[in-house]
C-alpha cells in the first residue's frame, strides 16, 4: 500500500521549478517527484557499489607491480634516450 510523503520548508523558488520541470513533462508535480524518488532509490548508492567492487576485486599481486614498474623503467629509458640524458 503506497504511504504519503511530507516535505517541509519547501522554498518557494524551489516548488516553482519542479513544478515548471514537471510541466515540461507533462506531468503532475506528484507524479514528477515519484519518478525522481524511484530513480534515485533504483540506483546504487556509493557504499553499496564499493561493497560490490571489494568482493569481486582481487588484490594487486606482485606480478601487476612488477609489469607497471617495468613499464615505467623502460618509458623512462626511452625518455632519457630521446634527449641524450644517459
Amino acid at each position: 500500500m503506497p504511504s504519503l510523503l511530507q516535505i517541509r520548508d519547501v522554498p518557494d523558488e524551489v516548488r516553482r521549478a519542479l513544478k515548471a520541470r514537471a510541466a515540461e513533462r507533462g506531468e503532475s508535480l506528484n507524479r514528477y517527484l515519484l519518478g525522481l524518488l524511484e530513480r534515485e532509490t533504483a540506483r546504487p548508492t556509493v557504499r553499496e557499489v564499493l561493497a560490490r567492487a571489494a568482493g569481486r576485486a582481487e588484490p594487486a599481486g606482485e606480478s601487476a607491480l612488477v609489469a607497471v614498474q617495468a613499464e615505467r623503467d623502460r618509458r623512462d629509458a626511452a625518455l632519457d634516450e630521446a634527449v641524450g640524458t644517459r
